[in-house]
């Protein structure tokens, strides 16, 4: 039966509403009508604060103490989801970080796995390398980076159904192989690059579409070399992900960029860790101890390690301290990486005929609960 969620300003995707409802059937909501509009035989449910859609996060490595290229299971995207769902996120990737061909094409079949489950959540996968830049390689081990060959780009082009998205440094990686993968309807997106500004527009002329967590594992943007920052920001056609912890970027860069490129296709991206969702101190990442302490992921060497970072953590860093309004940070967490995603025609908004993806905040943008294709979190 229907039920309408009534009593809170709703946020449709684009702007603020007020005195709406949001009716819901089975997975998808039905209508947003005005709340005096109700008819008496609908099932009512008074909730406070902010209705808005769903957060969508393209780069999630791990969460609730679980690390996706240690587990690459079903279960294991399960248990990542679910870790990230208490903090408003009700779409992600799952994102697999340079290693063996033999683990990542487990981690695509466990992605194809959760799929066909209906995992909560689940949209596909990330694979982040191992097509990189040795010189810009973070905490990506350089042994298993190497030169993209056939089967590789087989198995990239493999899970048929959800979403894939690569990152790669278009300079280790021949043009033909970029365009071959977007023809596949592969996202590709350029990290842990020192790519020329030429290189990157060659790149998108193939296919290349979006700048994995700008401004980490690239060179800073200098006079007579733009690098990938340069030309992340003189193109308003890609999309880029930003890493709003301040650990990672500085809030007066981001601000910069923001201001260079607008927000419209700037995406919140948490490149979150085992440790969010958890209480880990420690977790071990290919084979080396990362340690958390102050919200900051490092190695022994003081090598970042992704992130302790939450979806409604960087929205309301980016609210707080980036000049952002609330519209547009909900915006760069939920229609944004929808858009990127081509799933904007069912994701990212509070409208008729969309997924019930849909997370409720408080005044203080902290989430009180969470909706997946209609259903909380119990089910």
């Amino acid at each position: 039966m229907p039920f309408a969620l009534t009593g809170a300003r709703v946020f449709d995707g684009t702007r603020m509403t007020e005195g709406r409802a949001v009716v819901i059937e089975g997975e998808r909501i039905l209508a947003v009508p005005p709340a005096a509009d109700l008819g008496p035989g609908i099932e009512r449910r008074e909730v406070e604060g902010i209705i808005a859609p769903g957060f969508i996060d393209v780069q999630v490595n791990g969460g609730g103490g679980v690390l996706f290229n240690d587990t690459r299971t079903a279960d294991g995207i399960r248990a990542i989801g679910e870790a990230h769902r208490r903090y408003g996120t009700t779409g992600f990737l799952p994102t697999f970080i340079t290693d063996r061909r033999e683990r990542m094409a487990e981690a695509v079949a466990a992605a194809r796995e959760a799929l066909a489950q209906g995992v909560p959540g689940a949209l596909g996968i990330h694979l982040e390398g191992p097509f990189l830049n040795p010189e810009r390689k973070g905490v990506h081990d350089p042994a298993f980076m190497r030169p993209v060959e056939e089967e590789d780009l087989i198995l990239m082009s493999s899970l048929e159904q959800g979403r894939t998205l690569v990152t790669l440094a278009p300079e280790m990686v021949p043009p033909a192989a970029i365009a071959r993968l977007a023809q596949a309807g592969v996202l590709v997106s350029a990290g842990h690059t020192r790519a020329s500004y030429e290189t990157l527009a060659e790149a998108r002329a193939q296919g290349l579409s979006g700048y994995t967590h700008l401004f980490n594992a690239m060179p800073p943007l200098a006079n007579r070399d733009p690098g990938p920052v340069g030309a992340a920001l003189d193109e308003r056609e890609s999309w880029c992900g930003l890493i709003v912890d301040f650990h990672h970027v500085a809030a007066p860069v981001l601000r910069v960029a923001l201001k260079a490129r607008g927000p419209e296709r700037m995406m919140l991206v948490t490149d979150a860790m085992p440790s969010v969702g958890s209480d880990l101190a420690t977790f071990e990442l290919l084979g080396k101890t990362v340690y958390r302490a102050e919200g900051r992921l490092t190695t022994a060497d003081g090598t970042l390690a992704g992130s302790d970072l939450d979806m409604a953590s960087a929205v309301r860093n980016t609210i707080a301290e980036l000049g952002i309004s609330l519209e547009d940070a909900l915006r760069m967490a939920s229609l944004a990486p929808a858009t990127y995603l081509r799933l904007d025609h069912e994701l990212g908004r509070v409208a008729a005929g969309y997924r019930a993806n849909l997370v409720l905040l408080d005044d203080d943008l902290q989430v009180q609960a969470t909706l997946i294709d209609g259903q909380d979190a119990h089910g």
